[in-house]
């Protein structure tokens, strides 16, 4: 149930959104071109992290790119 504890969990690291042109759904209400989100989980394909609405949401790799603090 780890998806539960998703917003107090340690930052993994800094991404920040390079586009939100997405062909099959609208991110772009809930990303922001070059903001930068604080990644609380990841998968092979994905990134979790808390958009615009305040919430945990789950994006493709490919909306970003790392940021070194």
């Amino acid at each position: 149930m780890i998806h539960k504890e998703w917003t107090e969990r340690k930052t993994l690291k800094k991404v920040k959104c390079v586009h939100t042109n997405a062909k099959k759904y609208m991110v772009n209400h809930m990303l922001t071109e070059e903001k930068v989100y604080d990644v609380k989980n990841e998968t092979e394909e994905f990134y979790f992290l808390i958009d615009n609405s305040g919430r945990i949401g789950g994006y493709y790799k490919d909306y970003f790119v790392e940021v070194n603090d």
